[in-house]
């Protein structure tokens, strides 16, 4: 049942200059809880830019508009540049990279904590979003080298740590940021610092393992399946990756309102039934990526997001105990596809690690902003009860997943 992963690898681990020796070497788990562990740092800091909005739209008398616009800027910078430093990483690998990221995150952090003005917001919400956009698509491409071929759970472990500083980030704000001042932003400087340290370990060992490698033969890279069926399949991987990051953006920027608006809780009570959301997407992740391993990506990809439809459905309609364990039942499913696609269409596109890596990505984050600001509007305009029954049709997109090719019989 594991065909799909070990005839692939060679032909995936042609991503860089040289090989990755993801087939001669064994699992290298250090370096993947490195890459899992900045990636917590990197989410968490992200995290920390929404969290503060209501505290400098108050100080600086900022609009709507513009904390919309402060959210664009870094949803540009943290999006759209990923495909492309993963495209030119692929042919020239630059491990310098990673800390080098996390310098431009420092410093984005320094000015949120000290300036006053707009613009100031808007480039330091860039200088996050840059940092975002060079460890995405490289911490990734190392999770995958250091895998030794167990590629689900190399993406999996790198991608719960960025769930779980998702999770975490908006808690350290509330009690480190909110009720002290923007001052006190300065504070995750250290964060910062620790993954620049981290990361230089890891880039580090990424510089040891090209010059191992630097010499030996590449291994051929050469498409099996026909471009047209490869078209169709990367169109059937965006369509899900929409579906899934629209779903969760209900629950991540609207889940606290519904529960406010539809059952009287109080703020601190919706955000822990929140927490509990979000702990069962760092769960599901990691849990994915084994199982992907195990019985295939495309079956985890079946699962993860049609599997979801049953409770996505049953939720609107659920009393408050059920809607508690329904949004557990939801994270824990739907969150193990991600790690899925993006391993899945890395076999699907051979040699080309850093690029599909820096798109999936890419569209997370897009997706992931589109979808809270049209929900957003739609809760406006119809309530926000009425955007949870709409969405909840979202994860029938599942269904979409019969149109990807079976990898372990085309490659077989």
């Amino acid at each position: 049942m594991t065909t799909d992963t070990t005839t692939a690898a060679p032909a995936n681990t042609g991503a860089t200059s040289s090989p990755s020796a993801s087939t001669t070497q064994p699992l290298v788990m250090s370096i993947i809880l490195a890459a899992g562990g900045a990636h917590l740092i990197n989410d968490m800091i992200q995290a920390l830019l929404p969290s503060i909005y209501p505290m400098l739209k108050a100080n600086y008398n900022l609009s709507f508009t513009q904390v919309g616009l402060i959210t664009l800027t870094f949803q540009v910078t943290a999006s759209l540049l990923q495909p492309w430093i993963g495209m030119v990483t692929d042919k020239h690998p630059q491990p310098w990279l990673l800390p080098s990221g996390a310098v431009s995150t420092l410093i984005g952090i320094v000015m949120l904590s000290m300036v006053g003005s707009f613009p100031a917001f808007l480039l330091a919400a860039a200088l996050i979003g840059i940092g975002s956009s060079t460890f995405h698509p490289e911490a990734s491409r190392i999770a995958r080298m250091a895998s030794g071929g167990r590629f689900g759970l190399a993406q999996s472990t790198f991608q719960v740590g960025g769930n779980a500083g998702s999770a975490f980030g908006p808690l350290l704000a509330a009690a480190i940021v909110v009720p002290y001042g923007q001052g006190n932003v300065a504070w995750f400087v250290l964060l910062a610092l620790l993954a620049i340290v981290v990361l230089s370990r890891v880039s580090g060992w990424y510089r040891r393992h090209l010059a191992a490698t630097k010499g030996r033969a590449k291994p051929r890279t050469a498409q099996t399946l026909p471009a047209a069926t490869v078209r169709r399949a990367l169109l059937v991987l965006a369509l899900l990756v929409f579906s899934k990051y629209f779903y969760m953006a209900s629950f991540t920027s609207y889940f606290t309102f519904y529960l406010i608006d539809r059952f009287d809780l109080s703020v601190a009570s919706s955000q822990l039934y929140l927490f509990l959301f979000l702990g069962a997407v760092a769960v599901g992740t990691f849990v994915g990526g084994p199982i992907g391993d195990k019985i295939g990506r495309k079956l985890v990809i079946w699962i993860s997001i049609l599997g979801a439809a049953p409770f996505a459905l049953m939720l609107p309609h659920a009393n408050l105990f059920w809607t508690g364990v329904l949004s557990v039942v939801i994270g824990l499913v739907i969150a193990s596809a991600f790690s899925a696609i993006v391993v899945y269409a890395q076999e699907l596109v051979p040699g080309k690690v850093g690029m599909i890596a820096g798109v999936f990505f890419g569209l997370m984050f897009g997706f992931g902003g589109i979808g809270a600001a049209l929900l957003g509007h739609l809760a406006d305009l119809y309530g926000i009860a009425w955007v949870y029954g709409l969405c909840a049709f979202l994860p029938l997109a599942g269904l979409l997943t019969v149109f990807l090719p079976n990898l372990k019989e085309q490659r077989g």
